[in-house]
């Protein structure tokens, strides 16, 4: 199997430049200053903090990959993730809410909008002025996309949309959602078709808010619609084109995913590191036990792996190359890492790693969306295993 390592002519380099540092160091600032001291009040009361987000937008955080002409940063992948892992190593619930504005609703407008949709909309997402959400799933079609139940009827110059959409991040608080709509037989995929609506549009609301274990402070809602009228001019390319444009950006969010858990990970395991070397046991620090050493050793190893799948995804995606198996590889793996690292490190803080005044038993209620989210564990291996033996 073809990897990164064996392109020699790529010449990557996956350690920090200068500026990518600098970077990291911002977001590590800010995410010290502005998440940290609110993660448990946020987690519990399950709060949203939209004023968060328009300063992470203020910081250029909220249009990492946009381009500097749309209001965004006009960054790479490579410091997408970068972005993504410090914030989900304080928290992970933010780092999930900036992962879906950034790749799917953000990134679908910029990978497919027109310029004059793409001039209407992005400068207000980038900047977070707007929040997004992107609206695929439905109660009975889980990873069954094509079975969609959500319909768009043109009449005239609108589009008539009824059904719903659930789990839908920012569904409450959006400000836009780009959905995914059936407008032609159901099994079809080219049945399927985006249309981006606004929030206020008649017959559009938000539904139950989901009562969650983990990412409590990252909203979920249903979407709902009923004769809900959206501009025609409101479609993303062409008619048909839905799901295969859904797809596409769901090979950019798996990277998103695994930067998520990659974050979650090295949160879990830098507490979990720091107090095996506080924590005295038998006249000497748990650390030395090799009990505990050996988990740290396992830990630290398959960070570093899931950091170089993760790498290697956003190296071929900034270099536009094709990455639906590298990016479900990454995902599939940083994921199950993520939620390992995070039980290791509740066994290693013991009964402190099950109370709430301490750090690890947030990162295990939070890990375990990482194997769930824009496709589960089980759906990844689909990918992998298809591509694999194409």
């Amino acid at each position: 199997m073809q990897s990164i390592l064996a392109e020699e002519q790529s010449g990557v380099n996956f350690l920090p430049s200068e500026n990518q540092q600098m970077i990291i160091n911002m977001v590590r600032d800010f995410a010290e200053k502005h998440i940290r001291p609110h993660v448990m009040e946020w987690d519990e009361a399950q709060i949203f903090p939209v004023d968060t987000f328009k300063k992470l937008g203020e910081l250029g955080l909220m249009g990492v990959l946009i381009p500097e002409e749309y209001g965004g940063s006009g960054f790479g992948y490579f410091e997408y993730v970068n972005v993504i892992v410090e914030i989900a190593k304080v928290c992970g619930s933010i780092g999930l809410s900036v992962a879906a504005h950034n790749s799917l609703c953000t990134g679908h407008i910029m990978a497919f909008g027109n310029e004059e949709q793409k001039r209407r909309w992005l400068p207000k997402l980038a900047t977070a002025e707007w929040i997004g959400a992107w609206g695929l799933t439905e109660a009975n079609t889980g990873s069954d996309a094509m079975g969609m139940n959500t319909t768009a009827v043109l009449d005239g110059d609108h589009y008539i949309v009824n059904g719903s959409k659930n789990w839908i991040t920012h569904g409450k608080s959006g400000n836009v959602a780009v959905v995914m709509v059936r407008t032609g037989e159901k099994g079809d995929s080219k049945g399927i078709s985006t249309i981006v609506i606004k929030k206020g549009t008649p017959g559009f609301s938000a539904g139950k808010k989901e009562n969650k274990l983990g990412m409590r402070a990252s909203e979920t809602t249903e979407l709902i619609f009923d004769n809900c009228r959206v501009p025609k001019e409101n479609l993303l390319g062409h008619e048909g084109e839905g799901f295969k444009q859904a797809m596409y950006i769901l090979d950019g969010g798996r990277i998103s995913i695994a930067a998520l858990s990659l974050g979650i990970a090295k949160g879990a395991f830098e507490a979990a590191v720091a107090y095996s070397k506080e924590r005295h046991q038998f006249g000497q620090p748990i650390a030395s036990f090799q009990g505990i050493s050996f988990k740290i050793a396992d830990m630290a190893t398959e960070i570093e792996a899931a950091e170089l799948l993760i790498m290697q995804a956003a190296d071929l995606k900034n270099r536009g190359k094709k990455v639906t198996k590298e990016s479900a590889m990454a995902k599939y793996f940083a994921s199950e890492v993520c939620v390992r690292a995070s039980t290791e490190a509740v066994q290693i803080f013991g009964g402190y790693g099950y109370t709430k005044d301490f750090p690890v038993e947030k990162f295990y209620r939070d890990s375990k969306l990482c194997t769930i989210g824009e496709g589960t564990s089980e759906i990844q291996k689909l990918v992998i295993a298809r591509e694999v033996l194409r």
